[in-house]
């Protein structure tokens, strides 16, 4: 039991050892290798600029987007665009999908209405359907926030419908017993109960909404971070496809981050 105890010890040590600050030193580390070697095998000429270029040409790329903006409009311009794109898409996300995943997960028949059409649709890459959205809503941004929504919208009430399947019994038989009914038994005890899982699922949502972004500004847009991509594609400018998926790389970690503090803030007791 002693040994048993002494290893429990120096991995818990070696845990918060690594939460503590060597994890973030490792983070950097790793970074930092994979720029190097970017650097070396730029310098080094090993691979085609077409394909690769220099961290410096990405760089300069950047700061001449950052001063003169890409194709008339500014760079501010085009990532603000792309994140209200996102951001409504989210808000219409969590709004639809996380009541209807409740209910679905507290009412078997409800769930067996709408879990075949989820089952069907979640699969289907987002091209596979943006043209009959275009042709429904118009070329407008109306057509890209329903792509966005889509692709968001079926982890997240995969989410909300597990975590309302998960709540405890004796939880929800003890809130009646209090007095607790009908709308304020879920606003009062099942929504916080499944609020940390439904913050987990918000973040499988924006990594898939934003990975629907390049397709959903591919028709008829003129800004947005990933057209700038598609339209640097045009003109073989690997320095700006480079800069801008960056940009867009960075501006998801941020977003990430933004909610894994606020799951820390809802849900302390989770390791993350």
């Amino acid at each position: 039991m002693k040994v048993i105890d002494a290893k429990l010890e120096r991995s818990a040590t070696t845990r918060i050892g690594l939460k503590g600050g060597s994890y973030a030193a490792v983070s950097a580390l790793s970074v930092g290798v994979v720029f190097f070697a970017w650097w070396l095998t730029s310098r080094n000429g090993w691979v085609n600029p077409l394909f690769l270029p220099s961290p410096a040409d990405v760089w300069s790329a950047f700061v001449s987007m950052a001063r003169e903006g890409y194709k008339g409009t500014g760079l501010l311009a085009h990532i603000g665009a792309s994140l209200q794109r996102i951001g409504i898409a989210l808000a219409l996300v969590f709004v639809t999908a996380v009541p209807l995943g409740i209910l679905c997960g507290r009412i078997r028949l409800l769930r067996a209405v709408f879990d075949p059409f989820i089952e069907f649709y979640r699969p289907l890459p987002p091209l596979a359907y943006y043209s009959l959205l275009v042709l429904w809503f118009g070329i407008q941004d109306t057509s890209k926030i329903i792509l966005l929504f889509l692709g968001g919208f079926a982890p997240m009430f995969i989410a909300a419908v597990y975590s309302a399947r998960r709540i405890p019994v004796d939880r929800i038989n003890g809130a009646k017993s209090l007095g607790a009914k009908k709308i304020k038994l879920y606003l009062f005890v099942i929504f916080p109960s499944c609020l940390p899982d439904l913050l987990t699922g918000l973040r499988t949502a924006v990594g898939v909404t934003y990975s629907t972004l390049v397709a959903a500004e591919m028709i008829a847009a003129v800004s947005g971070i990933g057209w700038m991509v598609l339209d640097a594609s045009k003109y073989l400018r690997s320095d700006i496809i480079y800069a801008a998926i960056i940009i867009m790389g960075i501006i998801a970690i941020l977003i990430d981050s933004a909610i894994r503090s606020l799951i820390k803030r809802v849900s302390p007791w989770i390791e993350h």
